[in-house]
């Protein structure tokens, strides 16, 4: 029998209209801002902070991941699809995917086999113009500074070598990284250095994803950084006039989108920074819109737990005032077999003696998630190579740290592979054993923050600042900056900053390269490693493979 693709599995399903969604979350058609018949915008007066302070939000986050990942937006959609199954009333809630990973390597976030949202191919592409409203906002920013820098009129006094803005556009694409503007004589601009990121990395994507209404998105469009006049004064977005504008190509990106999963339930889709490189976690305005929705809220964070989950606790709950009831930790048996020295070759062959040597990755992860307070479950995603001595293996380890561990067969399944996690999650909220509190407090000291989270959910034994990071830390003194959250950007291959210190390293020393500041998003990102906030494209990308034909069918998409 033929194993049909991600897409043909999405292809082949009969969509409802999104009208029959809404009813199942008891809204009205009035409530909705309709595009087209399977995809709405929620509008943020249904936001209710009484009914959010009712109801359970269970994240989904993995540990040390692989290139193509572990199936944690699978696990996700999957696990709302159990929920339902077992009678509670379930949401999930996603970031909106981003074209890079799209046409690059990594593939799409709409979840996989038969735990995907749908429509996929309009949600893996331009969807509902989120990203694009994003992309323009920011640029628009860019370009009021080049105007501004040759402006004989309205001069702010902009020095373009402090200049700390870049463009960009929603691609993989390592030629933009680093450009020279303003080329072609005075009529032109101001020739400078300059530079693109990708879309997910953008300071506006990360205030999106941090505002609590459309005032408060307005005000942290204003308090962007931008550089320093001649004569060192701050000069931030509001000094250009550019919140209003900005604010005003945001005016439908701020609403939440509905769309349904293939097993007819609600998903809730919005916002969608990098964890490796963002804070990695859908919007504040979807996961409260969820909750005012549902009973039971499942979402997601990206990468591993040391970057994903970290993030979505102290910077996203801390600042939306949320209390996650459970984490359900995503582990593959090709993970650990990575974590234990497999080779790429090896990743798919049955082998419990590298599993046994990377389920300290597993350990570690389970560790940190009992840093915050919170109780997790671990979800076995299931390949079709895995062995039952393996499986067998991690759930009597994590049985042995009183953690349950639950196969996870939703890919293959759908809601009915996940019934037995979605009852491990709801004992673990029922049983109320989970009293979020967070790893740090934003008071601290900036140094004292970042060396909290290196040494207490990386492992490391030291923190060094070099010699630009130690120039940043005093700048962000200066600026009155110190109460920012700390969402750090490195590898998502390792505890570590060295991608290829793989399982649980010890001993070991992370590098503050230089700090960079989002004071509109109001956090600090300490860059550890080489970081680049715009990925490439592999040798053979993910667009190779597509298709489409006379009649607009899509196939190669995942």
């Amino acid at each position: 029998m033929k194993v049909l693709s991600d897409i043909e599995i999405a292809q082949n399903k009969k969509l409802i209209h999104i009208k029959k969604i809404a009813k199942k979350l008891h809204l009205k058609e009035d409530d909705l801002e309709m595009y087209g018949k399977y995809k709405a915008k929620l509008p943020l007066h249904l936001i209710d902070d009484e009914k959010i302070k009712k109801n359970n939000l269970i994240l989904v986050t993995a540990i040390t991941p692989t290139p193509a990942g572990e199936g944690k937006t699978t696990v996700c959609i999957g696990l709302t699809e159990g929920l339902n199954k077992i009678g509670k009333q379930a949401t999930v809630v996603l970031r909106e995917p981003s074209l890079g990973p799209v046409f690059g390597m990594k593939g799409g976030a709409a979840g996989g086999g038969y735990s995907q949202v749908v429509p996929m191919e309009d949600i893996n592409l331009h969807f509902t113009g989120d990203f694009n409203a994003v992309e323009k906002a920011n640029n628009l920013l860019a370009a009021l500074i080049d105007n501004n820098l040759q402006s004989d009129t309205n001069n702010l006094g902009l020095d373009s070598r402090s200049i700390l803005w870049k463009r960009v556009i929603d691609m993989n694409d390592r030629a933009l990284r680093n450009v020279i503007i303003g080329l072609g004589g005075p009529s032109n601009g101001v020739p400078r250095e300059g530079g693109f990121n990708i879309t997910p990395a953008s300071e506006v994507m990360a205030i999106l994803c941090m505002a609590t209404d459309f005032e408060d998105l307005k005000n942290r469009l204003g308090d962007i950084f931008v550089g320093y006049t001649f004569d060192k004064k701050p000069i931030f977005a509001r000094d250009l006039k550019a919140e209003n504008a900005m604010a005003i190509l945001l005016k439908e990106a701020i609403k939440p989108n509905l769309v349904q999963t293939l097993e007819e339930n609600p998903a809730i889709i919005h916002g969608g920074p990098f964890a490796n490189i963002a804070q990695g976690t859908n919007t504040i305005l979807a996961t409260k819109m969820g909750l005012t929705l549902s009973n039971y809220v499942v979402t997601e964070a990206g990468f591993g737990a040391d970057l994903g989950a970290e993030k979505f606790l102290n910077i996203k709950c801390v600042a939306a005032g949320l209390h996650p009831k459970a984490v359900v930790l995503v582990t593959t048996i090709r993970a650990l077999r990575h974590h234990g020295g497999a080779r790429k070759d090896e990743y798919n062959f049955p082998n419990l003696a590298y599993v046994k040597a990377g389920i300290c990755n597993l350990e570690k992860h389970i560790e940190n998630i009992r840093k915050f307070n919170i109780e997790p479950v671990v979800a076995v995603n299931t390949f079709t190579n895995d062995t039952y001595a393996e499986i067998d293996f991690i759930i009597e380890k994590c049985a042995e740290l009183n953690v349950k561990a639950v196969v996870s067969e939703g890919w293959a399944k759908g809601g009915e592979g996940t019934k037995n996690l979605a009852k491990a999650v709801v004992e673990v909220v029922e049983s109320n054993v989970s009293h979020f509190k967070p790893l740090y407090n934003w008071n601290a000291p900036v140094k004292e923050k970042i060396e909290t989270i290196a040494k207490e959910i990386y492992g490391a034994d030291k923190v060094d600042f070099d010699k630009k990071a130690k120039l940043n830390l005093k700048r962000i003194e200066r600026l009155g900056f110190n109460d920012f959250a700390i969402c750090i950007a490195k590898t998502q291959k390792s505890f570590s900053d060295n991608e290829f210190l793989v399982g649980r390293p010890t001993g070991f020393t992370v590098t503050v390269r230089e700090i960079e500041i989002a004071a509109g998003a109001k956090f600090i990102i300490p860059i550890l490693g080489q970081m680049m906030r715009m990925p490439g494209l592999p040798a053979h990308p993910a667009s190779e493979t597509m298709s489409i034909d006379k009649n607009g069918v899509i196939s190669g998409l995942s």
